[in-house]
């Protein structure tokens, strides 16, 4: 069996040059700005860091404001310290203002890196059904007042059998907030692109946190 031969991807290669450059130009600007030793070589770290975990959060679980904030934020850091090294800043004289702003990045990153780590999914937030408005029960209209018929002659047929009793009417189904409606169809519609099968009733029951006989309602109103 002949082993596949490798093969260079040129994507790959441009982003490691890629990331080299900007590594070393914000150590660079770290190091100018007072941050020597092994402190200057963490800052690129910290920076190229907070920036893949907002940008994997916006791939794994959709755009959200948490995550758009972080990953500008690191960019604009990353960017920043690439414009600054191209001749356009003395990195023998490094601003006040630059120096506060390096030397306050750890907690900044620090605060991003958890909130990212920890902050619950948009998803798992159910929002409460909207309370439905009480509807006041209608008047009785009496029905008119019918004489009585006229006694039929007797027959002599052998009577019909008794016909079957009507079956009692189905509950009418509860109404439906329409922002409960919105967010199960959003539901619904990962669950189909996370299993590939539309969700079930009972599936949908659960992630709702609804009775049954509202569940049902909304399927209805889903199919």
């Amino acid at each position: 069996m002949a082993r596949p031969a490798f093969r260079v991807d040129a994507v790959l290669v441009q982003a490691v040059i890629a990331g080299a450059l900007s590594f070393a130009h914000l150590h660079d600007l770290a190091a100018a700005a007072g941050q020597d030793g092994w402190k200057a070589w963490a800052y690129p770290i910290s920076v190229d860091l907070l920036l893949v975990a907002s940008w994997r959060r916006l791939r794994s679980e959709g755009p959200s404001r948490l995550a758009w904030c972080w990953f500008l934020v690191a960019l604009v850091a990353s960017l920043g310290a690439n414009v600054a090294t191209a001749g356009l800043l003395d990195l023998g004289q490094v601003p006040a203002w630059l120096r506060i702003l390096v030397a306050a990045w750890p907690a900044l990153a620090f605060m991003g890196g958890t909130l990212l780590a920890h902050s619950p999914a948009a998803e798992d937030r159910v929002p409460d059904p909207p309370a439905s408005p009480a509807t006041e029960p209608q008047p009785e209209i009496p029905e008119p007042a019918t004489a009585d018929p006229a006694p039929e002659p007797e027959s002599t047929e052998i009577p019909a059998a008794d016909k079957a009793p009507a079956l009692p009417a189905a509950d009418p189904a509860p109404p439906v907030p329409a922002a409960l409606v919105d967010h199960a169809r959003k539901v619904a519609d990962d669950h189909q692109a996370r299993t590939g099968f539309p969700i079930d009733t009972d599936t949908l029951r659960a992630r709702l946190g609804v009775p049954p006989q509202l569940a049902d309602a909304i399927a209805a109103q889903l199919a």
